[in-house]
């Protein structure tokens, strides 16, 4: 999965701008000055972030020196603006002041992912190093000869397409350098980040990220636990199998039956999906597929021709087109010129509705199904660009991840073949499997790496994983919750976690969790509106009006009300819920379980260590 967003409207990061607005000390702060700082600092962080968002999409699209001091110079002045409004928004706390101003005031002090301390030599060395840290990513090359070096993108092919053992652990190795060369800085960026978050309140920076979802910090670690409880049972079953036809393709010495699945065998650089394993996973070889890559290659469709695809799914439910200026403003290919962030993301960068996505786009299914992702958030985006500035976005970073993935679970094989990139739609059951084995190798191989990320990140922040520690942390976890392993022995030389976006780009990643639980969700509310009679996984609200209305009323509310208001305006319900997605997937359940007849299945991370450094890959 290559997708992300940068959620603009809680994205703190800006340019030069004055601190705000003094309380008056006499008598102590009323409602009237809660309600006044209130909208002082929201024009100010709307003021600001235009500047920042502009200079991390230049960063972004065109990296260079120049390009990146500029972004760390417009995030320094902004963290300086918020290490001073944070507190004062704090000041309020007590205050009884009007629904709309206790929400302004909440998500001021929990909305910043990443508070600077108030020392302006460490504000500024956090800058630098948060800039320096997304620059070492997106330069990122394995070299296999000094003249033959490969980005991503050319690492992402090789695993799309080989399944020789020793060119796979090649590519997972030679991608993971990039890790090593932010080690250092990663270090000194929790220590930093930390004093931030302690200046305003929160043992670590962890902890802040936990509060912003309407509940006591301590109470997202139960919640997480809950959904992955309800959830886990679909991943053990697709680990299980998927583990035994590894070990069927590779041998014991590669693939233990048994044992971990070895990361770079995943043909994913994180093991965090596995729709590359697909072509040799088809449970019914010779069945209609809904992977399309084939036939958008085959009908040359252009970049555009895929992402007007995706807007015409929104605009059949009676959402708006996307603004002339996406079309002129978007990069949608690879510039051939310089280097840039090929991670995709959506944007509004000048914070009123100059929509955009940034993406290097190949004519395949996963990128037409990243697409639709992506185009979720600019229609959120676009549903409450007129709100104030702290309530743009969506409930909670869930839902904003969430609704363009719902809106691609209606690309059913119906609406495939409506579109003309399918020849039949197909209906067997036979097809339904395949169908479902696809997505699940997207969707529920995901579901425990959307845990491992904060996981890793919480234990880093509160201390429990130390410095020297940072690479067992990881590979830990990665076994104990996915059941995966390196290529071989990984010591603290590396550091195997800077080699996922999300880390050096300190973007949150339990919103991609809660997102795979949510959608489902949405998903099943949508077909409802839609009038939807049969199996969940048959629906697509394509052209259905009523299930557009229900989405949009939902976007509307942006992040002004707790996010259980605006899932019960989708859904009827205030809790998240994964029953929705093991619904889905019933007919995928009900083949694993004929396969892993006779398996063991399970595995224990403790035992189940990888080859030794230095062993070679087997052919």
């Amino acid at each position: 999965m290559r997708t992300t967003t940068v959620l603009l409207a809680l994205t703190f990061s800006g340019c030069e701008g004055g601190g705000p607005s003094e309380a008056p000390e006499k008598g102590g702060p009323s409602a009237e000055d809660a309600a006044r700082f209130a909208k002082e600092a929201d024009q100010k962080l709307l003021e600001l972030s235009k500047v920042a968002v502009g200079a991390a999409w230049t960063h972004q699209t065109d990296i260079t020196d120049e390009h990146e001091a500029a972004a760390a110079k417009a995030d320094e002045a902004l963290m300086a603006y918020m290490s001073e409004a944070i507190p004062k928004a704090a000041s309020f706390d007590g205050v009884q002041t009007d629904a709309d101003t206790a929400r302004m005031l909440y998500l001021l002090k929990t909305g910043p992912d990443l508070p600077a301390p108030s020392d302006p030599a460490k504000r500024t060395e956090l800058a630098t190093i948060a800039a320096r840290m997304n620059s070492t990513y997106g330069k990122g090359k394995w070299c296999r000869t000094e003249s033959d070096c490969l980005d991503i993108e050319k690492i992402e092919e090789i695993l799309a397409k080989s399944q020789d053992p020793a060119e796979l652990r090649a590519a997972w190795e030679g991608w993971h350098e990039v890790g090593k060369q932010m080690r250092a800085d990663y270090q000194r960026f929790v220590e930093l980040g930390n004093m931030g978050a302690q200046e305003i309140g929160f043992k670590d920076l962890g902890q802040l990220w936990r509060a912003r979802y309407d509940m006591p910090p301590e109470d997202v670690e139960k919640e997480v636990d809950r959904l992955w409880k309800q959830v886990s049972p679909l991943y053990e079953a697709l680990q299980c199998h998927v583990r035994a036809e590894l070990n069927e393709k590779y041998g014991n010495e590669l693939a233990p039956a048994d044992g971990l699945i070895p990361s770079q065998l995943t043909r994913n650089l994180w093991a965090q999906d596995w729709i590359y394993l697909y072509d040799m996973l088809e449970p019914y070889p010779g069945q209609p597929t809904l992977d399309v890559s084939n036939t958008l290659e085959s009908q040359h469709k252009t970049p555009v021709e895929m992402v007007k695809m995706a807007e015409g799914f929104f605009t059949s439910m009676g959402l708006d087109p996307l603004p002339p200026t996406f079309w002129d403003r978007s990069m949608l290919t690879k510039p051939a010129d310089r280097e840039v962030v090929c991670h995709a993301s959506a944007w509004d960068v000048e914070l009123n509705n100059d929509l955009r996505i940034k993406m290097c786009i190949d004519p395949t299914h996963d990128d037409l199904v990243t697409i639709h992702h992506e185009l979720g958030h600019l229609y959120q985006d676009n549903a409450n660009h007129t709100l104030p500035y702290l309530f743009r976005g969506a409930a909670h970073d869930g839902f904003h991840e969430a609704i363009g993935d719902a809106i691609a679970l209606s690309v059913t094989p119906s609406y495939l073949h409506e579109m003309g990139l399918l020849p039949e739609a197909a209906t067997s059951n036979e097809a339904v499997v395949n169908a479902q084995m696809q997505t699940a190798l997207g969707k529920i191989a995901f579901l425990p790496f959307g845990l491992v990320v904060d996981r890793w990140r919480w234990e880093v922040f509160d201390g429990r994983i130390k410095p020297d520690q940072y690479n067992e942390g990881w590979w830990r976890l990665k076994a104990e919750l996915q059941g995966v392993a390196p290529p071989a022995a990984r010591g603290e030389e590396f550091f195997d976690p800077g080699a996922k976006y999300h880390i050096p780009g300190n973007t949150p990643y339990l919103r991609y969790f809660f997102a795979h639980i949510l959608q489902f969700q949405f998903h099943e509310a949508m077909c409802k509106a839609a009038g939807h009679q049969g199996p969940l996984h048959t629906c697509s609200v394509f052209g259905s009006k009523e299930a557009g209305e229900k989405l949009e009323a939902m976007m509307e509310l942006g992040s002004s009300k707790p996010w259980p208001d605006a899932l019960e305006q989708m859904t009827g319900s205030r809790q998240m819920d994964g029953r929705a997605l093991v619904t889905y997937f019933e007919p995928l359940m009900a083949w694993l379980a004929e396969q892993n007849k006779g398996r063991t299945c399970g595995w224990n991370a403790a035992i189940a260590a990888p080859p030794p450094a230095g062993t070679p890959a087997q052919p």
